[in-house]
């Protein structure tokens, strides 16, 4: 009788919600994730049972996007591993020759970036997401790392820091690990060069600008092709759609092609200090 009961309370997990996880789950706009990360911080349902029940419900033959589940939980896993031997991982770099970064100081800059008002709208939808809900989808939250550390040259400290006051399923382990991930300091880290574009990967993850609507609504009313990038619009399509930038919608605070210049070059000083 518990094992039925365990059985009828345990995640829907199958299905195309898990068959498709792998390509789903880059996307904002769409239902394409698990939500189960609070459940998981509060210890409300285990990481083992959740590895088990995916088995359960796939048998022999693992679908890419079971796999690619299966894949998440052992990352959560390593990077408890890691907080375990590396107990200052909140606050200390991973890679030592990170601790000479030249670090920008910029208080209107992280102001604009926690309020989602950077001007850079796939930023700010998910800065805004965070605020109201206490959650942000896994995709937009390697945007707005790489934003913050490479766009605002601002350290990923504070972003880790703003994570834990805001998410609701802030997690010691995974929520220091991921920001050390996304600055490149960290162990199997993304290499520092690999800098979002918050275009690209608006267009690219958000195609019809669905997610961006719904948290920055005073962009609703452009068309998807303008919709991540409203400097480009023409004044009477700016007009049309009840914008003015600078007051309803704020000018990009940076400009990423000069930002990425930037951030390249105090990583290759880092660089040449450590050889």
């Amino acid at each position: 009788a518990r094992r039925r009961a365990r059985a009828r309370n345990a995640p829907a997990l199958a299905g195309d919600g898990l068959d498709r996880y792998d390509t789903l789950r880059n996307r904002p706009d769409l239902p394409g994730t698990s939500r189960m990360s609070p459940h998981l911080r509060f210890g409300e349902i285990s990481p083992r049972h959740l590895w088990h029940r995916v088995r359960q419900v796939s048998g022999r033959d693992l679908s890419d996007g079971a796999r690619t589940y299966l894949q998440e939980l052992v990352w959560r896993e390593f990077s408890y591993q890691l907080v375990y031997h590396n107990d200052a991982l909140p606050d200390e770099t991973i890679k030592a020759d990170f601790a000479h970064f030249p670090w920008e100081t910029d208080e209107a800059g992280l102001d604009a970036w926690q309020r989602g008002l950077t001007g850079y709208p796939i930023v700010d939808a998910g800065m805004r997401e965070l605020y109201e809900t206490g959650w942000m989808h896994n995709r937009v939250r390697m945007i707005v790392g790489s934003f913050l550390i490479k766009d605002l040259m601002l350290p990923w400290q504070l972003g880790e820091r703003w994570f834990w006051d805001t998410l609701v399923d802030a997690d010691i382990a995974s929520n220091s690990a991921s920001w050390q991930w996304v600055a490149g300091c960290g162990a199997d880290a993304a290499p520092f060069f690999r800098i979002f574009n918050p275009v690209l990967q608006g267009e690219k993850f958000d195609p019809n600008g669905d997610y961006v609507r719904k948290w920055v609504p005073e962009l609703a009313a452009l068309p998807a092709r303008l919709i991540h990038k409203p400097w480009e619009a023409k004044g009477d399509a700016l007009r049309r759609a009840g914008i003015t930038l600078g007051d309803s919608y704020p000018a990009p605070i940076v400009d990423h092609g000069m930002a990425r210049k930037r951030a390249l070059e105090a990583f290759q000083q880092i660089k040449k200090g450590a050889a």
